[in-house]
C-alpha cells in the first residue's frame, strides 16, 4: 500500500513541478517578448509590469518543490568524498545522521514553521503589490515542500536504521565501488 500512495506522492509531485516549470518559462518569454517588442511598438504594446513578480513566486516554488524531488531521486548536492571513503557501517551511520537532520528540520521549520507563515500572512491579508495575490499562497510551497521532504527522509531514515541494524549493505554507494571491495 505504501509504495501505491508514495508512487501518487512522486507522481505529483512531479506534475506539479512540470506546471510551475512550464509557467515560469512562458512567463518569462512573455516578459521578454513585450520588453523588446515595446521598443519598436511603444503604443501598441507595453512590457508587463505582473511577470517579475510572477516569475519571482513561480522561482520560489520551483526551489522548493525541486528540493522535494531531488530528495526522492537522490540528487541532492552533497559532498560524498570523505563518506566514500568510509566502511560500509560508517558511511549508514553518517547517513542516518544526516537524514535524522533532514527529518528534524523540515519537519520543524518548514512544516510546522511554514504552516505558521501561511496561516498568520493568510490572517494578515498581505497581498502582492502587481499581481494583488495573497502572499499566503506563495508560501505554501514552504509546508508543502516540508511536508514531502519529512516523508522522504523519514523513509530513507527507516531503510538505512534497517541496513544498518541487519548488517545489510544496502547496495554500491555511488563513487564507492572500490571501497566496498576492501570493506
Amino acid at each position: 500500500m505504501w509504495k501505491f500512495v508514495r508512487k501518487v506522492l512522486d507522481r505529483s509531485l512531479e506534475i506539479l513541478l512540470t506546471v510551475v516549470m512550464t509557467v515560469l518559462v512562458l512567463t518569462v518569454v512573455w516578459q521578454v517578448f513585450t520588453r523588446y517588442t515595446s521598443k519598436f511598438v511603444p503604443d501598441l504594446i507595453q512590457p508587463s509590469n505582473w511577470t517579475d513578480e510572477l516569475a519571482t513566486y513561480l522561482m520560489i516554488w520551483v526551489g522548493m518543490v525541486g528540493a522535494s524531488v531531488a530528495l526522492y531521486r537522490g540528487a541532492h548536492l552533497g559532498i560524498d568524498y570523505f563518506v566514500g571513503k568510509l566502511s560500509t557501517r560508517n558511511r549508514l551511520v553518517t547517513e542516518v545522521i544526516v537524514f535524522l537532520f533532514i527529518a528534524g528540520f523540515s519537519l520543524a521549520v518548514m512544516l510546522i514553521g511554514g504552516i505558521q507563515v501561511v496561516q498568520r500572512t493568510l490572517e494578515r491579508g498581505q497581498v502582492s503589490p502587481a499581481l494583488n495575490l495573497k502572499m499566503g499562497y506563495v508560501f505554501l510551497a514552504l509546508p508543502i515542500s516540508g511536508f514531502f521532504l519529512t516523508i522522504y527522509s523519514f523513509e530513507f531514515l527507516v531503510e538505512k536504521i534497517i541496513a544498518l541494524a541487519t548488517h545489510r549493505p544496502d547496495g554500491p554507494h555511488p563513487g564507492t565501488e572500490l571501497t566496498q571491495a576492501a570493506d
